[in-house]
């Protein structure tokens, strides 16, 4: 098998649907036996550890907008109760901040509701 350079690889990636990459993340989790989540950072000061404080505050922005981009409008229209323009706005101005200040859960909700639909959101 030939080798594939970095480039290649992630042009490969990018042209892999939400739910491959899903598969793939799951498969090299398996395959190395590592873990992509992200875990707590601690930090030694003084010979304590002391953990770094968690964040409580998160922003959903939508990166990509998919192949169902009338689907993704009516969604972030229910996420957010803009107008149809504005929600069109914010869609066609991808990538854009959907919600901002918001909790955890809702942001995961909305990154599932949006993903339902073929689009893709980043929490931040």
């Amino acid at each position: 098998m030939a080798k594939l350079t970095t480039e290649e690889f992630i042009a490969a990636i990018k042209e892999l649907t939400v739910l491959e990459l899903n598969d793939l993340v799951k498969a090299c989790e398996e395959e190395f036996g590592v873990s992509a989540a992200a875990g707590v950072v601690v930090a030694a000061a003084g010979g304590e550890a002391e953990e770094v404080e968690e964040q409580t505050e998160f922003t959903a922005e939508l990166t990509e907008i998919g192949p169902n981009k009338v689907k993704v409008i009516k969604v972030v229209r229910e996420i957010t109760g803009l107008g149809l323009k504005e929600a069109k706005a914010v869609v066609d101005e991808a990538p854009s901040v959907i919600k901002e200040g918001i909790e955890k859960a809702e942001a995961e909700d909305i990154k599932s509701r949006v993903e339902a639909e073929g689009g893709v959101v980043t929490i931040k």
